[in-house]
């Protein structure tokens, strides 16, 4: 876990005790005023609060579903091995560990797609290990 996400984690709890406020029994079905002993302002920051909450969540969970593995055929080229994502079509240049990564075969690697500061923008995935080798390449 990384300390960024560690961090949300801590906040929201911090948060969630401090606004913790026992529920009075009020009258059958609804209240018919204001809640009592709660000023306005706290419920309306109770709101905010929660509202924050859930688009941090919201953020981590789109941030985290990014893609973590490529399925492809690995090609040696004259500038290193490169691998075709089945699923996108692109081609990316393998970088990081590729201990295991055999030319021309069908694998699947666990990684992360990086983004290139250059002008030729090359696909780069950076491989963490090989979650499983499907033997050689169908022609």
């Amino acid at each position: 876990m990384t300390s960024k996400c560690a961090w949300c984690g801590v906040l929201i709890i911090a948060l969630s005790v401090t606004l913790a406020v026992p529920a009075k029994a009020q009258g059958f079905p609804f209240p018919s005023g204001p809640i009592e002993g709660v000023p306005g302002g706290l419920i309306v920051a109770g709101v905010l609060v929660t509202a924050a909450a859930l688009i941090v969540i919201t953020v981590v969970v789109v941030h985290y579903s990014k893609k973590r593995a490529i399925t492809g055929c690995v090609i040696s080229g004259e500038s290193g091995m490169t691998v075709t994502d089945e699923k996108d079509k692109h081609l990316y240049m393998l970088s990081g560990n590729t201990t295991g990564v055999k030319p021309g075969d069908r694998m699947k690697l666990q990684g992360k797609k990086v983004k290139q500061k250059g002008p030729d923008k090359t696909l780069v995935w950076e491989a963490r290990l090989v979650s499983k080798n499907y033997g050689a390449c169908s022609p």
